[in-house]
């Protein structure tokens, strides 16, 4: 477990110094959403997931779909490194034509689904899920969707559906990290109490700390082992997660880091991963 978790770990460094510096080379895009999501992300794409970047349409793939789509550097930097496109791709963030928009579409290899509309993504991996029922395959589909999202009335039409049809090959993670766009969750429309409402509509809630790991590693095992109805990770985290001064900052929902914050970001990441690999 140690050496996977350390495994994971590296990638996720590896994750957010490509996040930092596509954005600061895009000079636009989202870096407190992306940074907040990059673990779990790294859980998914590094160890949990069934998938082929040789062959990103393989029938037996397990599907994620990234909801919200603002933050896909985090999603790019987990293909790249996994080999659906050659990191160099990067540099070229959010310029006319290039592989990597500002919001995933389908150009992009490892992409399922075009995403950025919020409130739309569960509804989508709903679909994919109950095809796979009915094609009679194992694939399992994951959505990640920001808390701030869960504000979007389609997201509770497609949760209620889906423990209607009782779904238990679709697990939904929300990225709790207390911000969206306007300012806090809190004080634009308060979620709470979120494990209440997901298990009234007849959902298996998971709740855990989102850049912890061997948590998220082990509610993702617990997700799959539930039958009968869908599952929802909870995930507890950190906006701006790794860069201290992007952290719980709502200015860094969607500005991207100048040349010297950038450096400044970069350095702070060097010396996590080098106090990591003393541990």
């Amino acid at each position: 477990m140690k050496k996977r978790i350390k495994r994971i770990k590296n990638k996720a460094n590896l994750m957010r110094r490509a996040i930092v510096e596509m954005l600061a080379e895009a000079g636009s895009g989202h870096p407190g959403g992306s940074l907040s999501a990059t673990d779990i992300i790294a859980c998914l794409y590094f160890d949990i997931l069934k998938h082929n970047p040789k062959d990103p349409e393989w029938s037996q793939r397990d599907k994620f779909h990234l909801s919200k789509g603002h933050c896909c550097p985090a999603l790019y930097a987990a293909l790249g490194l996994s080999g659906y496109f050659p990191p160099a791709e990067f540099k070229n963030l959010r310029k006319v034509g290039a592989l990597l928009q500002g919001h995933p579409d389908r150009r992009t290899p490892g992409v399922e689904v075009a995403s950025g509309s919020l409130g739309q993504g569960l509804s989508v991996s709903l679909g994919m899920a109950l095809a796979g029922r009915l094609d009679k395959k194992d694939y399992r589909v994951y959505c990640l969707m920001g808390d701030g999202e869960i504000q979007e009335g389609n997201v509770w039409e497609a949760a209620m559906a889906a423990a209607h049809f009782k779904v238990d090959n679709l697990c939904a993670i929300v990225d709790f990290n207390g911000f969206q766009i306007d300012g806090r969750t809190e004080e634009i429309m308060n979620l709470e109490p979120l494990v209440n409402k997901w298990e009234s509509f007849g959902w298996h809630v998971i709740q855990c700390d989102g850049h912890n790991i061997e948590e998220l590693l082990y509610a993702f095992g617990q997700a799959e082992s539930i039958k009968m109805k869908p599952t929802v990770i909870i995930a507890r985290t950190v906006k701006g997660k790794g860069v201290s001064f992007m952290e719980h900052v709502v200015d860094f929902h969607g500005r991207a880091p100048v040349e010297k914050e950038k450096e400044i970001a970069l350095e702070e990441l060097k010396d996590i991963e080098e106090s990591e690999k003393n541990l």
